[in-house]
């Protein structure tokens, strides 16, 4: 990571695109970036490579040779994993092993959100994917797509997707980078939520998980919601993976293939670096970049904020302020978790409402997002920046403005000059470590 000095003119993402803007008077600005690093020259020859020399597991030709019934779990719209190139090898290696593609089963892992589109699936997987195989969006509501594996916290069932289940040979996509509650993605967790129940997706994200200590951004081995994933993918039955690490801009950085945990442990070694940085003091304004896909709606979006405050250690002081430019086109989102964190989230009675409920009550997916907020809402004051609809954005608890120089006038008035603040064009990537 790189910390560079004030140029007192900043561009961060918005959706597809930028946006820019300049600071008032008063605010002394640093900007947080990921490090530096040399994208692959050739991501598919890289990725056939890795394909053929896994990570802790036999090639996948071995594993699959006899098999009948494969399930593909991939990404969904929400993520960056670039699918159309970790796909396509695992298929050739499936081919070879006499796994005709009528056997194979393409498992859009959605979790709680929505279903993903003819567009999107076309987008992630690419036009030859989207056509030859069975393409199929998980859905964690429907029971009859589930099947327990296993009990979970109080005897509650682990349900996972049928298909992933009843395949003979599982395997998953996913894209190594911070997150919330695992530390950092990929892995099993494709299938350990992405292709769960809406019971694992409620018991991994409630409050009894989230308030854990371990349960915190880059933090790996004493994680108790990275543990729960791995055990999880490991019922499932989750036998190969092929992940990527990616730096901002999107570029392909490394990629690797092989045992779940195996591949999730060697690129967490790469992603950490790449992802942190050190920060002197904690500061008065936070702008968080997010862009296409995260922005697309304000459950997405609204990480941005909870990713600065849940670092090691808040990056926006008490009482500061943290503004995120983004258009939500998709307002509070269109899947069933994305309304319950809206619906949460407008309720009566403010943030304090939010958490004294879910405590006493705990969560439905997407609910877990409500809670969040409502602590970083505690804490701070949280604008967002151009969004198509600002009374939903209000509704919800934050502030809105038309554009950005109206977000930093309205941020001055309440920390007033002068202020410090922090950059961070790709916030979902970048996890400063305050001093």
């Amino acid at each position: 990571m790189s910390i560079t000095a004030d140029p007192r003119v900043y561009t961060v993402p918005f959706g597809r695109s930028t946006i820019a803007f300049s600071l008032p008077p008063g605010i002394d600005a640093i900007v947080i970036e990921p490090a530096k690093s040399t994208p692959l020259a050739d991501p598919l020859a890289d990725a056939v490579s890795a394909v053929g020399n896994p990570i802790g597991s036999q090639s996948l030709r071995y594993l699959a040779a006899g098999k009948r019934n494969v399930c593909i779990a991939v990404t969904d719209a929400t993520r960056t994993c670039p699918d159309h190139l970790l796909v396509p090898p695992m298929v050739r290696e499936l081919n070879a092993a006499g796994v005709v593609d009528e056997a194979i089963t393409i498992l859009v892992a959605v979790g709680a959100h929505r279903a993903s589109t003819e567009e999107e699936k076309i987008e992630k997987l690419g036009a030859d994917l989207a056509a030859r195989f069975n393409v199929v969006d998980h859905d964690a509501s429907d029971l009859d797509q589930l099947i327990a594996i296993g009990d979970g916290p109080s005897g509650i069932p682990f349900r996972v997707n049928r298909l992933a289940v009843e395949a003979d040979l599982l395997l998953a996509t996913g894209v190594v980078e911070p997150h919330q509650y695992a530390g950092y993605s990929g892995g099993g967790k494709t299938v350990a939520i992405g292709c769960a129940g809406e019971a694992i997706i409620a018991a991994t994200h409630g409050p009894a998980m989230l308030d854990l200590p371990g349960t915190r951004l880059a933090e790996i081995t004493r994680n108790p919601f990275q543990q729960a994933v791995r055990r999880v993918a490991k019922e499932a039955g989750l036998s190969f993976v092929g992940n990527a690490v990616l730096d901002g801009d999107g570029h392909i950085v490394q990629i690797a293939y092989g045992a779940p945990e195996a591949v999730h442990d060697h690129l967490v070694e790469i992603a950490g670096p790449l992802f942190t940085a050190p920060l002197s003091y904690q500061v008065d304004i936070a702008i968080t970049g997010v862009g296409y896909p995260k922005d697309a709606n304000l459950y997405q979006a609204s990480r941005a904020a909870s990713y600065v405050q849940f670092a090691p250690t808040p990056v926006v002081r008490p009482g500061g302020v943290i503004i995120i430019p983004a258009a939500c086109p998709e307002g509070a989102g269109d899947g069933a978790g994305e309304r319950r964190f809206f619906e949460a989230m407008s309720g009566l009675g403010g943030p304090p409402a939010v958490i004294k409920r879910i405590q006493r009550d705990g969560v439905l997916p997407g609910e877990q997002r409500a809670y969040i907020m409502a602590r970083v809402l505690e804490q701070v004051t949280v604008i967002v920046a151009g969004a198509h609809d600002p009374d939903l954005i209000r509704a919800a608890g934050f502030l809105a403005t038309v554009d950005m120089a109206s977000a930093l006038e309205l941020a001055v008035t309440k920390v007033g000059t002068p202020a410090t603040a922090a950059i961070i064009p790709h916030a979902l990537l970048t996890l400063p470590i305050v001093a």
